[in-house]
C-alpha cells in the first residue's frame, strides 16, 4: 500500500464521514464512465448500474433530509452506521484492498485485510461525529438557519474531498484539514456562547 493510495483512501473516508454517498456515488460513476478509475475486482459492484440508482436516491434523500432543522440531527443519528460503513468501503478501495465478503475469518485477520476498513471506519467516524456534534447548537444559536446552509457547505466539501482524492490525493488531505480547523472553530464558537463571552 503506497502513500498515494493512504492518502486517496483517507480523503475518500473523510469525505464519507461528512454524505456517506456522494463519494460512493462518484467513485462508483467514474469507474464505470471513466479509464483512469478503476476499482480493484472485489469492489466492482459499486459501478453497478442498479448500486448507482439505489446510491442516487440515497443521496437525493439525505441532501433533503439534512437541510431541514431537527431533521437533520435525527438523520445525523441514522448515519452514524452508514457514514463509518462507507468510509471502510471507500478506504478499502482506494488502497485496493481485496476485502468485500470475508468467506475465511482466520484468514482475514492473519493477512491483516481488515486494517483498511478499520482505518476507514474510524477517518470517517471521526468526521461525522464532528458534524452530528456541531450541526444541533449551530440549529440553536441561529433557530434552524444554520442547517441548509452547513448542510451546502457539507455536501461540497464531501465533492471537493471526493474528487480532490482521486485526481490529487495530497490536496485532499489539505482540504481536510481545512475541514477539520473549521469543525473545531464550531466547537469553540458554541463553547463561547455557552460561556457568554465573544467569539
Amino acid at each position: 500500500m503506497g502513500m498515494l493510495e493512504l492518502l486517496t483512501g483517507a480523503g475518500l473516508a473523510a469525505a464519507a464521514g461528512l454524505n456517506a454517498y456522494i463519494p460512493l456515488l462518484v467513485v462508483g460513476l467514474s469507474s464505470r464512465f471513466l479509464d483512469w478509475v478503476e476499482l480493484p475486482p472485489a469492489w466492482a459492484w459499486l459501478e453497478n448500474e442498479w448500486v448507482l440508482v439505489i446510491l442516487g436516491v440515497l443521496l437525493v434523500i439525505e441532501v433533503v433530509a439534512d437541510k431541514v432543522p431537527i431533521v437533520d440531527s435525527v438523520n445525523d443519528w441514522l448515519q452514524t452506521i452508514i457514514r463509518p460503513a462507507a468510509g471502510g468501503i471507500l478506504f478499502g478501495t482506494g488502497t485496493t484492498s481485496e476485502t468485500v465478503a470475508v468467506t475465511d475469518p482466520a484468514e482475514f485477520f492473519a493477512s491483516n485485510q481488515w486494517v483498511p476498513i478499520v482505518i476507514g471506519i474510524v477517518l470517517a467516524l471521526l468526521v461525522h461525529t464532528g458534524k452530528a456534534l456541531t450541526r444541533p447548537a449551530a440549529n440553536a444559536a441561529t433557530a434552524g438557519v444554520a442547517a441548509p446552509v452547513l448542510s451546502t457547505a457539507e455536501d461540497v466539501s464531501s465533492l471537493l474531498l471526493t474528487i480532490l482524492a482521486l485526481l490529487v490525493p495530497v490536496l485532499a488531505i489539505i482540504a481536510l484539514g481545512g475541514v477539520v480547523v473549521g469543525l473545531v472553530a464550531l466547537i469553540r464558537r458554541r463553547r463561547r456562547a455557552r460561556a457568554g463571552t465573544p467569539a
